[in-house]
C-alpha cells in the first residue's frame, strides 16, 4: 500500500513537471535551407528601411511620433552573441531587426529602440534581444541571451528595477516575432502557448519578467495576413499586418488593450527603402531621411 501511494505521488508530480514544460522549446533545432527568393533579397549587401506613422499611448494621451523597421542579415559570434568582424567557423548568419520609435511627451523626447537577432537556417531560432529606452527622467535597458534558457539582465534607473537578472525557460518571446515573419511566417506559433511578453512591454508597464499565457492566430485577407497573439491575463492582443507574399513586408500593426481601447499603439507602413545605411553617414546624406519621411 505504501508503495503504491508513493508510486501515485510520483507519477503526480511527473505529470505536473511535463505539463509546466510543455510550452518551453526544445533544444532539437530543425533545420531548413533557406530559399534562392530569400537570398536573392537579403543578401545584396544593403538593408530594408520601412517608416510609419506611430500613434503611442503614453502619460494617458495619445502621442503621435515615426517609428522605424530596420532589417539586415549580418554574420553574429556563436558564443559571445555580438556581431562578427569577420566570417568564420565561429559564426553563423542572422537577421537583425532594429524597431524604433521617437515621439514627444510634452516638453520632453521619448526615444525607444529594439533589437532582435533570429540565426537562420535553424528554428527556433531567436539567440538575442536587447531595448533600450531614454527620456529625460533616465534611461532603461534590458537585455535577453537564449541559450539552453533565457538570460535576461535588466538595468533602469527606477529604484525597484535598479539591476536585476533573471533565468528562464526557453519560452518563445514577442521580440522574435517581428524577425520570423520575414524568415518563414508558416512557422509563427498558433492556438494556446506561453509567451514572454516584449522587452519593451516589460519597462514600459515596469512589469515583472515573467511569462504570459497567450492565443496565436494567423489570418488573411486581401493578400495581407494578419498575425495577432492574444495575452490572456494582461487583457491585451498585439496584431501585426504583413503581406502574404514574399518577402513578407510588414505593413503596420496594433496593440490593443481590451478594457481601454485609447490605451493602445498603431503603426501604418509610409514607405520602404533598401539602402546601405551604415555608408550614409556624410554631410548631405541627410536627404535620405526626407526619402524616408522621417524629419
Amino acid at each position: 500500500m505504501k508503495n503504491f501511494i508513493l508510486l501515485t505521488i510520483l507519477f503526480l508530480f511527473s505529470c505536473e513537471d511535463s505539463l509546466n514544460n510543455q510550452d518551453a522549446l526544445s533544444q532539437n533545432f530543425k533545420e531548413f535551407s533557406l530559399t534562392d527568393d530569400f537570398k536573392k533579397y537579403w543578401f545584396t549587401g544593403t538593408a530594408e528601411i520601412s517608416s510609419y506613422e506611430l500613434f503611442q499611448f503614453r502619460y494617458n494621451e495619445i502621442r503621435k511620433g515615426v517609428a522605424l523597421l530596420i532589417y539586415v542579415t549580418e554574420d553574429f559570434l556563436i558564443d559571445d552573441q555580438v556581431k562578427a568582424n569577420n566570417k568564420s567557423e565561429l559564426s553563423y548568419l542572422v537577421l537583425k531587426s532594429n524597431r524604433l520609435k521617437n515621439f514627444l511627451t510634452g516638453i520632453y523626447p521619448y526615444s525607444i529602440m529594439n533589437s532582435s537577432f533570429n540565426r537562420l537556417g535553424v528554428y527556433p531560432n531567436l539567440v538575442k534581444a536587447s531595448t533600450s529606452i531614454q527620456e529625460w527622467c533616465g534611461q532603461s535597458y534590458l537585455q535577453l541571451n537564449r541559450k539552453e534558457k533565457l538570460f535576461i539582465q535588466r538595468h533602469s534607473y527606477f529604484e525597484n528595477e535598479a539591476d536585476q537578472e533573471f533565468v528562464l525557460k526557453s519560452y518563445m518571446t514577442e521580440d522574435e516575432i517581428w524577425n520570423q515573419i520575414r524568415i518563414n511566417p508558416k512557422d509563427l506559433p498558433l492556438e494556446y502557448f506561453k509567451m514572454l511578453p516584449s522587452l519593451e512591454s516589460l519597462q514600459m508597464k515596469h512589469q515583472n519578467i515573467t511569462v504570459q499565457n497567450v492565443l496565436g492566430k494567423l489570418t488573411l485577407k486581401n493578400n495581407i495576413s494578419t498575425y495577432s497573439i492574444n495575452y490572456i491575463d494582461l487583457n491585451t492582443i498585439l496584431e501585426i499586418d504583413f503581406q502574404t507574399d514574399f518577402p513578407h513586408i510588414i505593413e503596420g500593426w496594433r496593440k490593443i488593450n481590451k478594457k481601454d481601447s485609447i490605451k493602445s499603439i498603431e503603426a501604418s507602413r509610409k514607405i520602404t527603402k533598401r539602402l546601405p545605411y551604415w555608408e550614409l553617414n556624410k554631410l548631405g546624406d541627410e536627404k535620405y531621411r526626407q526619402i524616408l519621411e522621417i524629419f
